[in-house]
């Protein structure tokens, strides 16, 4: 397989196990009345079954088919960028952006059928199922209200991973180079031309070497001249 092909299996496998992930746990709780208010850890971690016609963290500022057609487009946006950048990056990278892509299909799989099979509405009109629930609070402070799914726990991940390693993950860091690691012919930061710019100004040029060298041999012809017996 070449490295584009080997590339692509990374990133479609990503995406396609934090799909399936999602489609299952989605699947699972809509059909299970009893987990709808489930708590896992007392004052920690529970199970708040809900639909969200919104974007992440419930903000709903239009009508949901147009949040979902803005989210289909921007998943386009992400995969054009991932094929422009696919050719000097990583496995890491390839991963990252592979779970991206596959929770916001997860999400977008919602929004088209979602209203079909709950009967409230058509394609695009579908609400996001979310159920996981950090109920952690300080005092009357909760740390994190929202609830959420697998999709939106792979994206977060995916992104927290680029930003906190993105000068090994992201390719414009990786190909990037300063002048000291990539020095191009006669910079500063060459030091093999500065040596040859030096060993050139010692031996000197041709021109420089040929009248001294004549010099020296009329120098040694004088005294000859000198010495000789006059006639």
């Amino acid at each position: 397989m070449n490295p584009v092909g080997k590339k692509l299996s990374v990133f479609g496998g990503a995406a396609l196990i934090v799909l399936i992930l999602d489609q299952l746990t989605k699947y699972w709780i809509r059909t299970s009345p009893e987990l709808h208010q489930y708590t896992l850890i007392e004052g920690w971690l529970a199970f708040n079954f809900t639909k969200n016609p919104g974007m992440a963290m419930g903000i709903d500022w239009a009508d949901t088919w147009v949040i979902s057609l803005i989210a289909i487009a921007a998943t386009i946006v992400i995969l054009v960028y991932v094929w422009k950048t696919m050719k000097p990056a990583g496995t890491g990278y390839m991963v990252c952006m592979g779970m991206i892509i596959g929770g916001a299909l997860g999400n977008i799989a919602d929004r088209i059928f979602m209203a079909r099979v709950g009967g409230y509405g058509g394609v695009l009109d579908g609400h996001v199922v979310d159920f996981i629930h950090f109920k952690l609070e300080i005092g009357n402070f909760a740390v994190f209200p929202y609830i959420f799914n697998v999709a939106d726990s792979a994206i977060t991940v995916a992104i927290v991973t680029l930003i906190v390693f993105y000068k090994k993950l992201i390719p414009e860091y990786q190909t990037g180079a300063s002048p000291k690691e990539n020095p191009v012919s006669g910079s500063p930061g060459n030091p093999q031309k500065e040596d040859e710019r030096w060993g050139d100004e010692q031996a000197g040029s041709p021109d420089e070497i040929g009248p001294q060298a004549g010099d020296s041999q009329k120098g040694a012809e004088a005294p000859k001249r000198q010495n000789s017996p006059d006639r």
